[in-house]
C-alpha cells in the first residue's frame, strides 16, 4: 500500500505576524527594545492626550440672554428681562488682574494660595432647579419647597414689603410673606463670612437680610414650563424670588445646574431636580451636615444620599437590570474616582448643597454638563486648594487639604416621567466618567481660568 503523505495547512497572517515579531525581538539587543517600548508608550500617551483634547466636552460660553431672568410683577404681570446678578464674572475678572499683575509683591517661586474670594451672600439660601419639560411636575416640587423656605427662612423684606403693598389683604397658602421666618434655622459657621479669621477680620460688608431665592433654569424647554412656573410666582406672591433663567440651547442637566450657581445669591446653594423625588424638607438635614464639616475659610459640601435605602422596598420594586446597572455604575466610580469620591455611596442623588465660599473652588472647572457632572463637583471638592487650619485663639496651626464632603441620608421616592434612557445613558456615563478622569489626570484639564 502506498504510504499517505499529509499536506501542513500554512501559518495564517497572525501567525507568521507573532513569529516576525517574535524573530525580531530575540536578535534585537535589549537596551534597543527598552527604548522602543519608551517610544511607544510615549505614542500611545501622545495619541490618548490628543484625542482627549478633541473629545472631551468644552461647555460653550453663555449668551447675553443667557444672562437675564424674568419674573413677575407685584401687579401679577411677567417682568422684562433683568441682568442677573454673576459672582462668577466679578470673580474672573479679579482672578484675570491678579494674574496679569504676575504679584510684583511676591517672591519668584512663591506659591501663590487660591484664597477663593467671593462677594458677601444677599440672602440665606438659593435653590436652583434645572428644568426640561416639566411643566406636569414641577408645581408639586415647588409647592413643597416655598412652604419650607417660608416658615424656614422668610422671604426677603423687599419682596415681602412688595406683596404686601400689592395686595395687602390677599391671604397667601404658605403664612411666612411677612420677611421673617417662623422657625429658627441653624447657621452657625465659623464666621459669617467665608475666607477664614483674616478674611472676616477685613470684612466689614453687613450678613445677609435674611429670606431665599429660587432660579429655575429652563434648559431649552419646549413645553409651557415656563408660563406654569410664572403663573406659580404669581399666585403665590413670589415676586422676584422665583427667577426664571432660560437657556438658548439644551445644555444638560449638569450645564443648567452650573449656569444656575454661577449667579447664586446665598450664603447657601442647593440644587434640587424638577420632579421633588428628594424630601425638601431635609434640607435642614443638608446644612446641619455641611456645617458639620465646614473647614476654617467655611467650605463645605453636603450631599443628599439614598444608599440606605438599599434593600428597601422603594428600590426593590425596580427592574433586574436597572439595579444591575446602578451597581455596576458604582464599581466603575470606585475605580475610576479619586479615594474620596470613591467612598461616597450615593453620588447622583439630585439634591446637593454646598457653603457660598466653596463654589470658587468648584464652579469655575466645570467642564461636564451631563447626568456625571455630579461626580465632577465631588471631585474638584476633593482637590481644591489647602485652607488654614485655625486655633481657638485664631492662629493658624495647619493646613486642610479639599473641601470636606458630608453624606446625608434623606427621603427619596421614585417619580414618574423621568428622561433618561436606561441603557444608552449609563453606557454614555460610565464612558464620560472614564473621559472625565483622564482629562484631569493628563491635564487636559485644569485649574485655571477659562
Amino acid at each position: 500500500m502506498a504510504a499517505t503523505t499529509t499536506l501542513q495547512k500554512p501559518p495564517s497572517w497572525p501567525e507568521q505576524l507573532v513569529w516576525l515579531l517574535f524573530d525580531t525581538a530575540r536578535q534585537t539587543p535589549a537596551h534597543w527594545l527598552f527604548l522602543g517600548f519608551i517610544a511607544l508608550l510615549g505614542l500611545g500617551l501622545a495619541t490618548i492626550f490628543v484625542g482627549l483634547h478633541l473629545l472631551a466636552p468644552k461647555p460653550r460660553a453663555p449668551s447675553p440672554s443667557e444672562k437675564t431672568y424674568i419674573t413677575t410683577n407685584p401687579d401679577g404681570t411677567a417682568s422684562s428681562p433683568r441682568p442677573l446678578p454673576c459672582w462668577y464674572d466679578r470673580w474672573l475678572a479679579e482672578g484675570r488682574l491678579r494674574q496679569e499683575s504676575r504679584y510684583p509683591t511676591i517672591p519668584a517661586g512663591f506659591p501663590v494660595p487660591d484664597t477663593g474670594a467671593i462677594e458677601p451672600a444677599e440672602v440665606d439660601i438659593s435653590v436652583v432647579i434645572p428644568a426640561y419639560n416639566e411643566e406636569d411636575r414641577i408645581i408639586p416640587t415647588l409647592e413643597e419647597m416655598v412652604e419650607y423656605l417660608d416658615q424656614r427662612f422668610g422671604r426677603p423684606a423687599s419682596s415681602a414689603a412688595a406683596t404686601t403693598a400689592a395686595s395687602p389683604g390677599k391671604k397667601k397658602k404658605f403664612g411666612a410673606g411677612a420677611g421673617s421666618a417662623t422657625k429658627p434655622h441653624r447657621l452657625v459657621f465659623k464666621n459669617q463670612h467665608g475666607g477664614g479669621a483674616a478674611a472676616a477680620a477685613k470684612d466689614t460688608s453687613p450678613p445677609p437680610s435674611g429670606g431665599y431665592e429660587i432660579i429655575i433654569v429652563n434648559d431649552g424647554s419646549r413645553d409651557r414650563t415656563v408660563q406654569v412656573a410664572l403663573d406659580f410666582s404669581r399666585r403665590y406672591g413670589l415676586h422676584d424670588v422665583l427667577r426664571v433663567v432660560t437657556l438658548e440651547r439644551n445644555r444638560g442637566k449638569g450645564g443648567g445646574v452650573t449656569h444656575g450657581f454661577r449667579h447664586v445669591r446665598g450664603r447657601y446653594a442647593v440644587f434640587a431636580d424638577a420632579d421633588g423625588a428628594s424630601r425638601f424638607s431635609d434640607l435642614g438635614k443638608l446644612i446641619e451636615g455641611c456645617e458639620d464639616v465646614v473647614d476654617g475659610s467655611n467650605r463645605g459640601v453636603a450631599i443628599g444620599s439614598r444608599a440606605h435605602l438599599v434593600g428597601s422596598e422603594a428600590v426593590v420594586k425596580r427592574s433586574a437590570i436597572r439595579n444591575f446597572l446602578m451597581r455596576s455604575f458604582h464599581f466603575v466610580l470606585m475605580i475610576l474616582t479619586p479615594p474620596a469620591t470613591s467612598r461616597i455611596r450615593d453620588t447622583q442623588c439630585g439634591f446637593k448643597l454646598f457653603s457660598r465660599a466653596a463654589l470658587p473652588h468648584i464652579v469655575p472647572y466645570m467642564h461636564s454638563e451631563g447626568w456625571i457632572f455630579d461626580i465632577e463637583m465631588l471631585m474638584l471638592a476633593e482637590s481644591a486648594p489647602a485652607t488654614p487650619v485655625l486655633a481657638g485663639d485664631g492662629s493658624v496651626i495647619g493646613s486642610s487639604y479639599g473641601i470636606k464632603v458630608a453624606e446625608v441620608p434623606v427621603a427619596w421616592h421614585e417619580v414618574d416621567g423621568s428622561k433618561m434612557n436606561l441603557v444608552q445613558d449609563s453606557v454614555r456615563m460610565a464612558v464620560g466618567l472614564a473621559v472625565l478622569r483622564a482629562s484631569w489626570m493628563l491635564g487636559v484639564y485644569r485649574r485655571r481660568l477659562a
